[in-house]
């Protein structure tokens, strides 16, 4: 059984930075992991993935401004978001699949295990 668990949301300034955490817990080799974010009044959105190779993927409004990245040894998912936007304000989780690549990493109905998510709200 993998348990995740995301941390590091919270309140922050237009442009400002953030950084995310996701410990996971359970035997995660040669998973792939992801992020996925869900604006208010708004459906899921893809962010990030990265494989177990660590190659990685973003969505177009993220490309440049956010780094997924992970340590395995301490078996922790980053997300590394800077020059934050209002439209980056949702509900960001974190996921796993245990597949060492997905075909198509930003579909979330690709993964098998999900944070409870964590708040990021960007304001003026």
């Amino acid at each position: 059984q993998v348990e995740l668990a995301e941390s590091g949301g919270g309140s922050v300034q237009i442009g400002g930075s953030l950084r995310l955490s996701c410990t996971v817990s359970g035997d995660n080799n040669n998973f792939c992991m992801g992020w996925f974010r869900q604006p208010p009044g708004k459906g899921r959105e893809g962010v990030a993935y990265i494989d177990s190779d660590g190659k990685t993927k973003y969505t177009d409004s993220t490309a440049g401004r956010f780094t997924i990245s992970k340590d395995d040894a301490k078996n922790i998912l980053y997300l590394q978001m800077n020059s934050l936007k209002p439209e980056d304000t949702a509900i960001y989780y974190c996921a796993a699949d245990p597949v060492p690549t997905i075909p198509t990493p930003l579909d979330g109905d690709e993964y098998k295990y999900w944070g409870q998510g964590t708040q990021v709200t960007v304001s003026s």
